[in-house]
């Protein structure tokens, strides 16, 4: 009885304080909060039981790596918030820069549209986790699920309804976290509450994990949105919160991986992406229904985040000649065709690339700006290129974790 009742009573008083609280309302939580929306996804929920079966019990070690790649790969981001804005603010339309930029976009908008298949079939996957689907069936069932919610975002695009969705996707954010200080209060309970545990997988550590380990890029990325909310921020409010949200995203993750530990060895053994499910029903079938709602609610929300993203990105690249309501629907077309051609281990991976290919020429672009205009040292200068050799390896190695 514990359990349930420190899990919601944190769930509830952490919702409330952060819906509620005086600093809610302040320009640095809004701007905080666009970022950390991104990034904690239900990337933490899949990370548990993959780490556990591929790293054992380093498995927090493996995260801290992906952690530090992305704050990384952040870093070189909040560079370009100043440096490459500046300039690209006073370059022609055909300096070469001008068209690396408008390249990075592009790259950029393709990311985010296969990141909608990603985070759709994650979706679809803990939804049907509670239902009886037979194994022949559950690949058509979860592919039609997922296509069936890409229709209607596209429907809502044309039928004007989006900006309501948008607004309910973004207000979620108080919500999913007050989910997961929930989770995070069960499973502390259950630390206090016993005293034997699972027996630990032993620590396995090798080159041949790094592919995985850079095949799952995408659970941890997301901070990139704060590069373009230039429209409403400063550039001080955005490299300032686009930090927080990775300090907090990042002390959410190992906290999580970090009270799972008892349960590292069940967590190996867990079957699919919704395989966590089962593990926190094990500890508490109140903690089963948290994992449940948080994963729903926070896939729809940053998949309708990331279907905005494409389709604006990919209008703008073509100078408006597409249609934000068109290039929204070629953004989910391509999802669509991505979900049906993928298995959710392979869309990880798939999305990681994409992503990590955004973040490499995100990369090229800090470097180029920097020489041109002489910003930065020289410790930045080779910050920009292991960094960015780094997110090559990832676009070309990155693995699914199962296949």
């Amino acid at each position: 009885m514990l359990i349930p009742v420190a899990a919601l009573s944190s769930a509830v008083l952490v919702t409330l304080f952060l819906s509620f609280g005086r600093f809610a309302r302040s320009d640095g939580w809004r701007a905080t909060v666009t970022p950390l929306a991104s990034i904690i996804g239900s990337g933490f929920l899949i990370c548990g039981p993959i780490l556990a079966r591929e790293f054992g019990r380093a498995a927090i070690v493996a995260e801290a790596a992906l952690l530090l790649i992305a704050y990384a790969a952040g870093a070189v981001i909040r560079f370009n918030i100043i440096h490459v804005e500046n300039y690209l603010a006073k370059a022609s339309f055909n300096d070469p820069v001008s068209w690396l930029a408008r390249a990075t976009q592009g790259v950029l908008a393709l990311a985010y549209a296969i990141s909608v298949a990603y985070y759709l079939k994650l979706l679809a996957e803990f939804l049907l986790k509670p239902i009886a689907v037979g194994p022949a069936w559950h690949h058509l069932a979860s592919n039609m699920t997922v296509t069936a919610i890409i229709i209607a975002i596209i429907l809502l695009a044309y039928g004007n309804g989006l900006k309501r969705v948008e607004h309910l996707a973004h207000g979620t954010v108080s919500f999913k976290i007050g989910i997961i200080a929930g989770l995070l209060t069960g499973l502390a309970c259950w630390w206090l509450t016993n005293a034997a545990a699972d027996p630990l997988p032993p620590a396995r550590v090798s080159v041949a994990s790094i592919p995985l380990l850079l095949g799952l890029v995408i659970t941890v990325q997301g901070f990139e949105t704060s590069r373009y909310l230039g429209h409403a921020y400063s550039q001080e409010i955005r490299i300032r919160t686009m930090r927080h949200a990775q300090w907090i995203a990042s002390a959410i993750y190992l906290a999580f991986l970090l009270l799972l530990t008892p349960f590292l060895g069940r967590a190996a053994e867990a079957e699919g992406v919704a395989g966590i499910l089962d593990i926190m029903t094990m500890v508490s079938p109140a903690l089963g229904v948290f994992v449940l709602v948080g994963a729903l609610s926070s896939q729809l929300s940053a998949a309708v985040a990331d279907s905005i993203g494409s389709g604006g990105l990919m209008s703008e690249v073509t100078r408006r000649k597409l249609s934000v309501q068109l290039a929204f629907a070629l953004a989910g077309a391509l999802a669509v065709v991505v979900v049906w051609l993928t298995d959710p281990f392979e869309v990880v991976a798939i999305s990681s690339r994409a992503f990590a290919l955004f973040y490499a020429l995100q990369c090229v672009l800090a470097f180029t700006v920097a020489r041109r205009t002489g910003a930065g040292r020289l410790a930045q200068y080779l910050g920009f290129i292991v960094v960015g050799l780094i997110c090559l390896v990832a676009v070309f190695v990155g693995a699914p974790a199962e296949g």
